[in-house]
């Protein structure tokens, strides 16, 4: 067993939940909530729970792959449980969890930002194309 030094135990300490570290599993995480299906399905959420034809009229252009892809990724993850209720047809519902909820001022500020910002982001795209063509 090779012997480490205090200084290495925290240096290692601090590199295991640094994104900037390919290997860190955060950077997995920053990758699924980056992605803008999760953001329109945790927006969706919000208001509470949703069943899967709700969330499939509600995100204009999300496909049903992607969307159950989404739900699943969401679930496993711990931000978004799903229950299942027997009866004809089986109903499915979809709710943030307490964690997923943890996340929601962020992802409301981030959705905000960009429904307000975005004729700002199209003129810079514009001045880039035509400086840059």
């Amino acid at each position: 067993m090779v012997t480490k030094t205090a200084a290495e135990r925290r240096d290692e300490a601090r590199q295991a939940f640094d994104a900037y570290f390919s290997e860190c599993p955060s950077r997995k995480l920053l990758d699924r909530l980056s992605d803008k299906w999760v953001t329109l399905v945790l927006s969706a959420l919000a208001a509470g729970p949703r069943r899967y034809s709700h969330l499939a009229r509600r995100i204009a252009g999300v496909s049903q792959k992607m969307l159950t892809q989404t739900l699943r990724g969401l679930e496993r993850d711990g931000l978004v449980s799903r229950t299942l209720t027997p009866s004809v047809p089986v109903r499915v519902d979809y709710a943030l969890t307490p964690l997923g909820e943890s996340l929601m001022p962020l992802v409301a500020a981030i959705k905000s930002w960009a429904e307000t910002h975005i004729g700002d982001v199209e003129a810079a795209r514009e001045r880039y194309d035509v400086d840059n063509a």
